[in-house]
């Protein structure tokens, strides 16, 4: 008998001739739920890992502003002994490190996710599941550092030099925990920042050429190559560092023919592009919100688009005006002061365009526009006193004074923070469909603006009087008292006002006014779909025929319909 007719012969088991079980067309369509913090655990949907980015960058920027507000509490008399010395190191590492690493560099790394693809066109990140490894690195890295606090946090700041991060001066856990936050944020942003080169890249809407490109997005793209130019530098500096203290090197022990100096170069061949790694998604966001609520197109396109890839170039060659008190050769100091001088120009330029956008524009003063102006203000401040202390004899007078610290806050808290916040005004609406509440985002912003002169530009006058950096006390009658009373006051007021936008959001989250798909009547493609956008972004992604799609967009609609578009909700808001 053949092998068929055997088959055909077999007698048929019981249950396959039961009856099937019944399945109905909901069972077929509907997707099983789970649990909703499942969902946000396992996602990788760019959307929804930009607001885990968003949150938990901002739970960490509480954590620094509290650090802070101890810090100023300690120097607000003389003798004050409500901290002690180890107790205020440690909150000055913990707080340097969690602005730098924790807060600015990945938060700007939170609305690149999330608008990065929407402002292109694309339906999702080039490498949804390495997005996803990003958000959790960062996480696990914060984690970390943070569970010091249970043991001996580091004390070595933000920077480590050695021979202060050895094992012989901070022989604590700390250190190490230091050095561990440095690789898994550093890997978190390196992939990140691969990520998103290679979305931008390839991943642009039908139209949408490098000279059509918004401005954000060119600054994150310039973002994500200083990143990857900078990072492997830390990384080999910090594992360097970890083999002198556990594994018997000598990389920077000057007693075995090591270089402390070594370090310093390392670590500002990172720390300079860093700055501006913290900075360019700032001036991004500043140059969509400006012609936004300027009712005109930015000024300048093409110089602002140049300058942030010559300021990527620039800050890659300047490290060492961090080092003008260290041993090195006149001619090379000559060198990077020049180029100091250099980096001034792109910048110069951006700041002229920004306000030539708004020169004789339609304004509409929104919160976010507030927030943008009060960023030109503030960061040509910082600006400004960078260029004195590219001066290097002037350096050699000003270095480790509080000086130093009103320049860089100026920069990064004024620069960064405030750039921030014109972000979260502008983009709160489409993250959530509701609009934030304009007169207490107006408040929110006043007292912030005035908070943060009040605690950040007396400190000049400290530091041209004479106060060092990273003291935790003072004797009295140098001069130094109201001065520092005076930068205590205006923190706290800084910290109110900050508080004012949290309250802002918490209560608009749900409650707010909708927002519709585009309140603003704005320029780029984040607008063209719903807000909150839905899972796959664009049910169709138009093609791009200029640098201001959405405008074109509203101009085709008006032609079909004899509807105008040229009005929208931004004027009814900025009169709440």
């Amino acid at each position: 008998m053949s092998a068929v007719t055997e088959h055909a012969v077999r007698p048929v088991p019981e249950r396959a001739l039961r009856p099937a079980p019944q399945v109905t067309a909901h069972e077929i369509v509907t997707p099983r739920r789970t649990k909703r913090w499942i969902d946000w655990v396992t996602t990788t949907d760019h959307k929804k890992i930009g607001i885990m980015y968003l949150v938990t960058t901002f739970v960490f920027f509480g954590l620094g502003g509290m650090e802070a507000l101890m810090m100023r509490l300690q120097l607000s008399e003389p003798n004050n002994t409500l901290l002690s010395g180890e107790t205020y190191n440690q909150l000055l590492t913990l707080h340097g490190t969690t602005m730098v690493f924790l807060f600015v560099v990945p938060v700007m790394a939170g609305f690149g996710n999330y608008f990065v693809p929407l402002m292109i066109g694309a339906r999702d990140m080039a490498f949804p599941r390495l997005n996803a490894l990003s958000y959790w690195l960062l996480l696990a890295g914060g984690i970390v550092f943070y569970a010091t606090l249970f043991f001996h946090p580091p004390e070595a700041g933000w920077w480590s030099y050695p021979p202060l991060a050895s094992i012989q001066f901070s022989p604590s856990g700390g250190q190490d925990a230091w050095i561990f936050l440095i690789h898994l944020t550093g890997i978190s942003s390196l992939l990140g920042a691969i990520n998103f080169y290679a979305t931008i890249v390839n991943m642009r809407a039908p139209g949408m050429s490098w000279g059509r490109l918004p401005l954000f997005v060119w600054a994150i793209l310039v973002y994500a190559i200083l990143l990857i130019i900078a990072l492997p530098v830390v990384a080999a500096a910090v594992t360097m560092l970890l083999t002198d203290r556990h594994f018997g090197t000598h990389f920077f022990d000057p007693t075995a023919h090591g270089s402390p100096v070594l370090w310093q170069h390392l670590f500002w061949f990172f720390g300079h592009p860093e700055v501006y790694i913290m900075i360019l998604p700032g001036f991004g966001m500043i140059s969509e919100v400006i012609p936004v609520f300027s009712r005109k197109p930015i000024f300048g396109y093409k110089a602002i688009a140049a300058s942030t890839a010559v300021i990527a170039f620039l800050a890659t060659l300047v490290w060492a005006h961090h080092m003008f008190a260290s041993p090195v050769p006149i001619v090379v100091l000559g060198f990077f002061m020049l180029s100091s001088f250099l980096i001034g120009v792109p910048t110069g330029v951006k700041v002229f365009n920004w306000i030539a956008t708004l020169w004789r524009g339609s304004i509409v003063m929104t919160t976010s526009l507030l927030f943008a102006v009060g960023f030109i203000a503030i960061f040509v401040i910082g600006g400004i006193t960078g260029i004195f202390l590219a001066v290097f004899p002037v350096d050699w007078q000003l270095n480790d004074t509080y000086f130093v610290v009103a320049h860089f806050h100026y920069v990064l808290m004024g620069g960064a923070v405030f750039s921030i916040f014109a972000g979260i005004y502008y983009w709160f609406p489409k993250i959530t469909g509701r609009l934030l509440d304009e007169r207490l985002g107006k408040l929110s912003f006043w007292v912030m603006f005035i908070g943060f002169n009040m605690t950040f530009f007396v400190q000049h006058a400290l530091g041209l009087s004479g106060m060092p950096r990273r003291i935790y006390t003072y004797q009295p009658g140098l001069g130094w008292s109201t001065y520092n009373l005076i930068s205590t006051i205006g923190a706290f007021i800084l910290g109110v006002g900050i508080v004012l936008t949290i309250i802002n959001v918490a209560i608009n989250y749900k409650r707010g006014l909708l927002a519709g798909p585009d309140p603003w009547k704005a320029n780029t493609l984040e607008w063209f779909t719903t807000s909150p956008p839905p899972v796959n972004n664009f049910d169709v992604i138009p093609r791009v025929r200029s640098v201001e799609p959405m405008r074109d967009i509203r101009r085709q609609i008006e032609r079909q319909t004899g509807v105008s578009q040229k009005t929208g909700g931004s004027e009814r808001f900025a009169r709440m």
